[in-house]
């Protein structure tokens, strides 16, 4: 072992080459496997093609031979943040993770060793790096279609570390708030299998919302539509938390009577998420805004007189709603030059610019659409019809 270990360090490449390709038979030792799989695993940042690809088969054969001695060093490197991560973590993704059916045997057991590899090896990765470890334990029979709900609890967790909700909200921080958003992204297809959105959930209230103002409007509308795409998964608990500081927007973003526009992406992320939340929690729209919704709970609150309430939120959905036709007719009445001014448009450049405009312009009418839709329904239950434009 010593000998070969000496040879790895020559300068003659050949003779590099012969030692790498020699070490798998020394994997026959199990004693030898992890050390062996370490040193491979550093010689990845080797800038000799000939020498890497003899490093690929040589990491491959010890693998098949032993998955578990092998991969525990390679993964070790990642977790502990070590200078060769980096070329680690393509190697699994480009060799070890499209072989998972071959090499993860005994299947159940395999598959929970290599996600408890994961787990550790994730605390302090990039975006990127984190996505593609959590694309890889979803693509684990064990967290399949099939799996039991406290499997996708399980992804949940390690996505809530990843998005650090156990630290302060800090609006200057856009790292935390980008990564913030990708997790809530990452969690939507989880969230449809029975995890639980209440810790996202109750950050955005308790963190979130009362910075929000403060926020780069670059990201403002990234954060709604998270929680517009999430609503539809929200419990009955998690609604009733949530719909006050909704409103709390809502009452912001729309005006109380009619003018010339308003920020649409905003009022239709808002408005979507208001009905998917009413719906699960309709006694508790009663003192938010006056939609008298009996459901026999104390909570319906029905000996007070919430008059006013009622009368300003429905005076800001009507002045919405004739803000939105007023904007609707006018973008419709543009959208009809658009096919003209392709036609007379004399280069490539100005065509496609044209074709981008009125492409916003869809975009815009299909949001403009959706929100009359949802200020005409105010509290009815929620509008499952209607696809969400900018989720």
């Amino acid at each position: 072992m010593s000998a070969m270990l000496d040879l790895v360090d020559m300068e003659e490449l050949a003779i590099r080459i012969q030692a790498i390709r020699g070490f798998p038979l020394l994997g026959k030792d199990t004693e030898f496997v992890s050390k062996i799989a370490d040193v491979l695993g550093q010689l990845l940042t080797s800038e000799e093609n000939v020498e890497r690809d003899a490093v690929h088969k040589a990491l491959m054969s010890l693998i098949r031979e032993d998955v578990k001695n092998s991969l525990q060093p390679l993964f070790k490197h990642v977790e502990q943040g070590s200078e060769i991560r980096e070329k680690i973590i393509c190697f699994l993704r480009d060799k070890v993770f499209p072989l998972k059916a071959e090499l993860l045997k005994p299947q159940a057991e395999m598959e929970r060793f290599i996600t408890d590899l994961v787990k550790k090896s994730v605390q302090d990765v990039t975006g990127s790096e984190f996505e593609l470890f959590m694309g890889f334990l979803r693509s684990l029979s064990i967290f399949g279609d099939s799996a039991p709900r406290e499997s996708f609890q399980e992804l949940i967790e390690i996505i809530q570390a990843q998005a650090d909700l156990n630290s302060q909200f800090n609006v200057s921080d856009i790292d935390h708030i980008e990564r913030w958003i990708s997790c809530m992204y990452m969690a939507l297809p989880i969230f449809m299998r029975g995890a639980s959105a209440s810790k996202f959930l109750n950050y955005f209230v308790k963190q979130i919302v009362p910075a929000f103002e403060k926020i780069p409007e670059e990201k403002k509308l990234d954060l709604l539509k998270t929680i517009a795409s999430s609503s539809p998964y929200a419990t009955a608990q998690d609604s009733r938390q949530l719909l006050p500081s909704v409103v709390q927007l809502l009452n912001k973003y729309m005006p109380g009577k009619k003018v010339d526009d308003i920020n649409h992406n905003y009022v239709e992320c808002l408005l979507y998420t208001y009905h998917h939340l009413a719906h699960k929690t309709p006694n508790t729209t009663n003192s938010l805004c006056g939609y008298k919704i009996v459901t026999g709970q104390p909570s319906d609150r029905l000996g007070e007189d919430f008059t006013e309430h009622y009368k300003d939120f429905t005076e800001r959905l009507t002045g919405t709603e004739e803000t939105v036709r007023a904007a609707s007719k006018r973008l419709t009445q543009g959208m009809a030059d658009f096919s003209k001014a392709i036609s007379s448009a004399k280069t490539e450049e100005e065509k496609t610019k044209i074709k981008g405009d009125q492409q916003t312009s869809t975009r815009t009418m299909r949001s403009y659409n959706n929100i009359l839709a949802m200020a005409q329904g105010k509290a009815r239950p929620a509008p499952r019809r209607i696809r969400l434009m900018n989720a």
